[in-house]
């Protein structure tokens, strides 16, 4: 009998290790179930009113954007500043279409833009294809296009935009992003000149705002719907 004892020690050990196997196996098993059996994940809406920082780039031109979105009050704000390339540019957004890029600094330049919808609309990604997980910037994403107009990655547990290429390869970086930021309502008014006719524009200057209202046109998919 003392001879056997270690044999059924042994014995008694493998048993409860292969009982532990099974369980974890078919917990396993569940799980995966579970999420094959569930629907895909769908994109948080964008808040009411926010500001985001992004830093752009599009085949290594850098900049960044100051982004204040106020759905509320039906408005968007660009403040866009390319890397070491004189003062911004500042693209002001209304939903009933009509968009100024103007610049505050001399030379002072001004364009209205006139598209057929308005801004995005907070619930903008309802029907995207969900496309699975990505690490992007060292977050763990959400991914999902839209009309191959834009692909969209949401950190998976904040739930925080992090990243959104464009079809043309431009890429946002979402470095700041505050729900419920809202900028002063003085600074949401285009200046004078924008008003003016017979202004005049730099070469430099046309050639940006020719490139903002490109995107613009291109938009028109994800803002109408």
């Amino acid at each position: 009998m003392a001879q056997s004892y270690p044999v059924m020690m042994r014995s008694h050990s493998l048993l409860v290790l292969l009982v532990l196997l099974v369980s974890s196996l078919a917990a396993t098993a569940s799980t995966a179930g579970e999420n094959a059996g569930g629907s895909d994940p769908t994109p948080s809406p964008w808040p009411l009113q926010f500001h985001a920082v992004l830093f752009m780039n599009y085949s290594g031109a850098l900049s960044l954007i100051d982004l204040w979105y106020d759905w509320p009050r039906g408005r968007n704000f660009n403040i866009i500043r390319d890397q070491l390339d004189g003062p911004p540019v500042y693209d002001l957004e209304w939903n009933n279409g009509t968009s100024f890029v103007y610049t505050l600094d001399s030379p002072l330049s001004c364009r209205s833009v006139q598209l057929e919808v308005g801004i995005l609309r907070p619930n903008w990604l309802d029907g995207a294809t969900y496309l699975g997980q990505k690490t992007v910037d060292g977050f763990l994403c959400n991914v999902w296009t839209k009309v191959d107009f834009i692909w969209y990655y949401e950190d998976v547990v904040t739930k925080r935009p992090v990243q959104w290429v464009f079809y043309t390869g431009r890429t946002a970086h979402v470095m700041v992003y505050e729900e419920g930021a809202v900028l002063e309502d003085a600074n949401w008014q285009a200046p004078e000149y924008c008003f003016q006719k017979g202004k005049k524009e730099q070469p430099e200057y046309r050639s940006i705002v020719s490139e903002i209202a490109d995107l613009k046109r291109a938009s028109r998919v994800l803002r109408g719907l």
